[in-house]
């Protein structure tokens, strides 16, 4: 026998290690208490899809009955607007409509009879996804590149090498509960399924082929072989 074929030897045999340790490992998902697997093939959409605040947006406030309540006011870096006689009011993630809603809650009676308060950003940050895992370029992306999974995808720079197409997942909080969508990315490439929807701060996981960077692992090594290996896959004694 060849040293040529005694290395293709040696990587058919890691292969079908390698494949057989793939099957012991822990791919479930959900596994936590707090999650629970639902009937749905899709993941609701948000109720609202307008922008939220960020950390240090700048938002103009008025105040109908109250022209002194009125002006430019910023949320700090802890996501807090500081505002007149009500104090401090957490801002981060909701749209203009829920914070001037909580203003208007907080005011009325004691400080203002019925208010009419509107929030207006003046700085808005463009909504995004976050996209991560085996992607090739991961980050924030902006909403308007990737409104749908297969755009995120690509405006990540498409798949890593190690991705694990049919384990792609996606985060979503609706309504106070949290989503998780699991994806087959080569059958919606395939037109076999819809390619789903994104909204403004979904996260996007693209899981890891384990077998495949071992694989690579393994034939980074083998040109130092220089001669015959073995491998034993030792088996627990039943004893």
């Amino acid at each position: 026998m060849t040293g040529k074929n005694i290395v293709r030897g040696t990587v058919l045999l890691f292969a079908s290690l390698v494949l057989a340790s793939c099957a012991s490992v822990d791919r479930s998902y959900g596994g936590s208490d707090a999650y629970e697997v639902t009937a749905l093939t899709q993941i609701p959409a948000p109720a609202s899809t307008s922008s939220r605040f960020s950390p240090m947006g700048i938002i103009e406030v008025t105040v109908a009955q109250d022209e002194t309540l009125s002006g430019t006011y910023a949320i700090d870096e802890n996501g807090m607007l500081n505002f007149p006689l009500i104090g401090e009011v957490a801002a981060l993630g909701l749209s203009p409509t829920q914070l001037a809603a909580v203003i208007s809650s907080r005011l009325s009676g004691e400080y203002v009879i019925d208010p009419s308060v509107t929030v207006n950003p003046i700085n808005a940050v463009p909504p995004t996804i976050s996209i991560g895992g085996q992607v090739k370029a991961p980050g924030n992306y902006p909403m308007a590149n990737a409104t749908t999974l297969m755009r995120a995808i690509n405006s990540a720079g498409g798949l890593g090498e190690f991705a694990k197409a049919d384990d792609v997942l996606v985060f979503r909080e609706v309504s106070g509960e949290r989503y998780i969508g699991l994806y087959n990315m080569e059958a919606i490439m395939r037109g076999n399924l819809p390619d789903p929807a994104l909204y403004e701060g979904d996260i996007v996981m693209v899981g890891d082929n384990p077998g495949e960077r071992r694989l690579e692992r393994i034939l980074q090594i083998l040109p130092a072989v220089t001669s015959s290996l073995v491998l034993i896959e030792r088996v627990a004694s039943s004893n």
